[in-house]
């Protein structure tokens, strides 16, 4: 089939007003107080890109202020075929959420380790014998989400979420982050007071590979601080040069993804501490502040997400619509590109890709 060229145009425009939003987006991101809200609404989002998070945010927050939905905030996020599945349609009038989708292209290689040997495979065309065959990302496209509150039809069952006693920790949380940090090697245990530790509330030492983490706290704030030595496990290591030259973004990394694990267990979020984010975002030379920004939203949330997901606790949705079936619908033909002009398709890779780029 040839292609058309108005509609590559049309795609690039497209993908040029989705990285101006997104630009903004990120820019606005100033105060300590702008990047909690992100991280938690990320936490709330996390079957979403931080990117795409950041996108919906956004555009849900216009939409409001011009009076077009009738909630402050999104709570499920979903493609158009994807609410028909639940029984439900977008409302006439109802422009969707444009967010980045990616393309994706299958590879093959005899010599999987060697990068330069891998080979893109045609339409339908099968690996030869020997080779090994990989999907993997090589671009993006713009595609659509609408809020559930854009839509109507059958209603859409409530997720219970936790619910916490002042100070008091989620059911399993502890336990759950203590075995996570004994599989990396490292030995954990609950000291006395802050004076064994130097005035902290726990403290990560690689070279005698240990974990330490204040009793004298409430069981919330210990599993917070257990959370944020975590993510210095698995994200700080010395012999990283980027973690060693930009200790204080990694503090940013280390309460950001403790932020992001909390709130997906329901915890307050008044008990965590973010540098200024005008500080840290100007520290990496080379790079811009909003650069910088978006990188480190994207390996928090990267680092959050495999944690929560080896965890055996109640967490709260992911942004998905409860009984969503995004594999189901995976061959399911496209709406027409009538509707795709109008801004009423979520192509089928859109939010299929969970950790990738949706």
């Amino acid at each position: 089939m040839a292609s058309n060229p108005d509609w590559r145009s049309e795609r690039e425009a497209k993908l040029e007003r989705l990285h101006e939003k997104l630009t903004t987006a990120v820019e606005s991101l100033v105060t300590s107080e702008d990047w909690t809200r992100a991280m938690v609404f990320a936490a709330q989002f996390r079957s979403r890109s931080f990117a795409n998070t950041l996108l919906i945010y956004a555009q849900h927050a216009e939409r409001f202020a011009a009076g077009s939905v009738p909630e402050p905030w999104p709570s499920y996020v979903a493609g158009f075929r994807q609410w028909e599945s639940l029984g439900r349609a977008v409302n006439k009038g109802q422009r969707g959420y444009m967010i980045q989708a990616p393309v994706t292209s299958r590879f093959a290689s005899a010599n999987p380790s060697d990068a330069n040997s891998w080979r893109k495979l045609g339409f339908r065309e099968a690996p030869k014998a020997g080779e090994v065959a990989r999907t993997k990302i090589v671009n993006v496209k713009p595609a659509y989400v609408w809020d559930v509150c854009q839509t109507s039809g059958e209603p859409v069952p409530e997720r219970p979420g936790p619910k916490l006693l002042e100070g008091r920790a989620p059911e399993g949380l502890w336990d759950g982050l203590a075995k996570l940090v004994e599989a990396e090697g490292f030995e954990l245990s609950r000291v006395a007071g802050a004076r064994e530790i130097s005035g902290a509330n726990g403290v990560t030492d690689y070279l005698d590979r240990t974990v330490k983490v204040r009793a004298d706290m409430e069981e919330a704030a210990q599993v917070k601080t257990l959370a944020h030595e975590l993510a210095h496990v698995r994200m700080h290591e010395p012999s990283d040069e980027d973690a060693s030259h930009h200790r204080g973004i990694g503090e940013v990394e280390a309460e950001s993804v403790a932020m992001m694990i909390g709130a997906a267990h329901g915890m307050p979020t008044n008990g965590y501490t973010i540098p200024y984010v005008s500080g840290w975002a100007t520290t990496v030379k080379g790079k811009a502040p909003a650069e910088v920004v978006q990188a480190t939203g994207e390996r928090v949330r990267a680092t959050a997400l495999a944690i929560l997901n080896a965890l055996d606790t109640e967490q709260i949705g992911g942004g998905d619509p409860p009984g969503l079936d995004r594999a189901a619908l995976a061959n399911k033909p496209k709406v027409s590109r009538a509707q795709a002009l109008a801004g009423v398709e979520a192509p089928p890779l859109a939010g299929q890709v969970m950790s990738a780029v949706a």
